[in-house]
């Protein structure tokens, strides 16, 4: 199961567009209200989430999805759920995601050290230790990260080439429309 961790201020398309790729690639994913069941994004639309804060218990574990947007990232940082599912996460070798300003959490907590990373331009000192690429989406062992929303479809794409096959993922890309080259 991969949990997707939403707070008020989350960027919408980066929690939505990947959210839509995993399920229609069959991939079990829950969503987490953070700040509560119903969540506000950065740009007032307003989503349930599958779980509250206090429903959370990281059951089934395979990976965590967090989406970037301000303030949904610090509402991240600040909260002891995340926190705890990250290293979970992290230390079972599960896949962390974050996109955006999102992977400014992972670099706070010493994850990203030594590790392939992007993030939104501006961020890149909070990736402590990081190998910082000029990728749109980066992979490197258990970690993906993505520079922001017009990333958003190649980072669920990667998600699913992680957790399934490379091959399945360019398969939803070509029933998706997507342009040539996009994913491959």
């Amino acid at each position: 199961m991969f949990y997707m961790f939403l707070a008020d201020g989350f960027e919408e398309v980066e929690a939505l567009c990947p959210l839509d790729i995993l399920k229609r690639a069959g991939i079990p994913v829950r969503t987490v209200g953070v700040t509560g069941k119903e969540v506000t994004g950065s740009h007032g639309i307003r989503v349930t989430a599958d779980l509250g804060p206090k429903e959370y218990n990281g059951e089934g574990l395979s990976g965590i999805i967090l989406p970037g947007g301000m303030p949904g990232t610090l509402n991240l940082d600040a909260s002891p759920m995340v926190d705890e599912a990250i290293y979970e996460a992290y230390n079972g070798g599960y896949l962390v995601c974050a996109i955006c300003a999102a992977p400014s959490v992972l670099g706070k907590r010493g994850l990203l050290n030594g590790v392939k990373a992007v993030c939104f331009p501006g961020f890149e000192s909070k990736l402590e230790g990081a190998i910082l690429t000029d990728a749109r989406v980066q992979r490197d062992g258990n970690i993906i990260t993505a520079v922001g929303m017009g990333a958003a479809y190649e980072f669920g794409l990667e998600i699913v080439a992680a957790h399934k096959s490379r091959e399945e993922a360019c398969e939803l890309a070509k029933a998706f429309l997507a342009p040539k080259g996009l994913f491959e």
